[in-house]
């Protein structure tokens, strides 16, 4: 009856720990993606401020990563962006 009982208790540990292994972390425990939802809501403030005087809102989809980091370093020179909103604002055109 011993051997039963230690059985089904490490069964129950086994697949609790097989279920926690795939399960999504949270924004508190994971620091990179709160910090990403941060500059993704930043990004749509200032877009409007910054862009859409001269520019139409275009799907982030439209360009490659790499290509949206070449349009904001050439417009965070044109537009004299500071870069914690250039930043902001190419987390949130890449996102979108």
């Amino acid at each position: 009856m011993k051997k039963l009982f230690v059985a089904i208790v490490l069964a129950a540990l086994a697949i609790g720990a097989i279920g926690s292994m795939g399960a999504p972390a949270s924004a508190e425990e994971n620091p990179q993606a709160a910090e990403h939802k941060r500059l993704f809501r930043e990004g749509a403030k200032l877009w409007p401020l910054y862009c859409n005087t001269c520019h139409n809102a275009r799907p982030g989809s439209e360009k490659a990563p790499y290509e949206w980091d070449q349009i904001m370093m050439h417009m965070r020179t044109i537009g004299n962006l500071p870069p914690q909103d250039a930043k902001a604002i190419l987390e949130y055109l890449k996102a979108r």
